[in-house]
C-alpha cells in the first residue's frame, strides 16, 4: 500500500517538468492521476502512458487553466471519470521576465492569469467536491521569489506570492471541512531551463546554497507527496521552501 493508494490527484500543467515528476511520484504511491496541459500532444500522451505504467489510472486533459469556464468543465469531467478529487496541485505556470520599466501590460496579465488566476479557477471548482468528501489536500506550487522577490520578475514574484496567500486563506476557510491547503516554494532546481544557464551563473547560485547543489524535481515531488498524504494531516496554511537552505 502506497501513501496515496485510493486517492485521485488532479495536477495542472503536468505534461512535463515538475508537474510530471509529481504525477509520477504520486502514481508510485498509488494515486490515480488526472493532469492538465494547454494541449495533450504526443508528449502529453507519452506522460499519460508513463503514469499508467505505474499501475494506476491516468488521463490527460487539454485545458487552458486560466479560463474559468474551461476549468469548470474539466473538473466536472475528472470527477465523472475518476469518482473523486482528493488532491489538487496548482502547478501550471509561465514566465515573461523583464524589468518593471520595460514590462508590458500583456506580460503582466499573461503571468498573473496563468500562474494565479488558474489556481483560483481550480480551487473554486474543486473545493465543493472536497467539502462533500469531508477531506482534501490543495498544494500551490509557488517559488522562493514569491517569498523574497526578485529583480526582473515582478510579475512572476507577485503571482507566486499570491499563490502563498491564497493557500493560507483557503486553509482558514476550508479547515473546518477537512480540506487542507499549503504551498511549496522551490529554489534553484536543476531543470532543462537552469541547466542551460552559463556555468558561472550556476556556480554563483550554488555557492549561495548551504547544501551546495541545485535541487531536483524529485526533491519537490517528495515534499508534495508528504503534503498530499495523511502524513501531513495536521499541516495546513504553510509554505515550505525547498531550496537547500538558500533563503533561511
Amino acid at each position: 500500500m502506497g501513501l496515496l493508494t485510493g486517492k485521485t490527484a488532479l495536477i495542472t500543467g503536468a505534461a512535463r517538468g515538475i508537474g510530471k515528476a509529481l504525477a509520477l511520484k504520486f502514481a508510485e504511491e498509488g494515486a490515480n492521476i488526472a493532469f492538465t496541459d494547454l494541449v495533450i500532444d504526443e508528449l502529453g500522451k507519452q506522460t499519460e502512458e508513463e503514469i499508467a505504467a505505474k499501475g494506476v489510472k491516468a488521463k490527460g486533459y487539454a485545458s487552458n487553466a486560466a479560463n474559468f469556464a474551461e476549468t469548470e468543465q474539466v473538473v466536472n469531467q475528472v470527477k465523472s471519470d475518476f469518482g473523486s478529487i482528493d488532491i489538487l496541485v496548482n502547478n501550471a505556470g509561465i514566465t515573461k521576465d523583464g524589468l518593471m520599466l520595460r514590462m508590458t501590460e500583456a506580460q503582466w496579465d499573461a503571468v498573473i492569469a496563468v500562474n494565479l488566476k488558474s489556481a483560483f479557477n481550480f480551487i473554486h471548482a474543486c473545493t465543493p467536491i472536497m467539502m462533500r468528501q469531508r477531506g482534501g489536500s490543495i498544494i500551490n506550487m509557488a517559488s522562493v521569489v514569491g517569498v523574497h522577490g526578485n529583480a526582473g520578475q515582478c510579475n512572476y514574484a507577485a503571482s507566486k506570492a499570491g499563490l502563498i496567500a491564497l493557500a493560507k486563506s483557503i486553509a482558514q476557510e476550508m479547515g473546518s471541512r477537512g480540506v487542507r491547503a499549503n504551498a511549496i516554494a522551490p529554489g534553484f532546481i536543476d531543470t532543462a531551463m537552469t541547466q542551460a544557464l552559463p556555468d558561472e551563473i550556476r556556480k554563483e547560485w550554488i555557492n549561495k546554497i548551504p547544501l551546495r547543489r541545485g535541487g531536483t524535481v524529485e526533491d519537490i515531488a517528495n515534499v508534495a507527496t508528504f503534503l498530499a498524504s495523511d502524513l501531513s494531516s495536521y499541516v495546513t496554511g504553510q509554505v515550505i521552501q525547498v531550496d537547500g537552505g538558500m533563503n533561511m
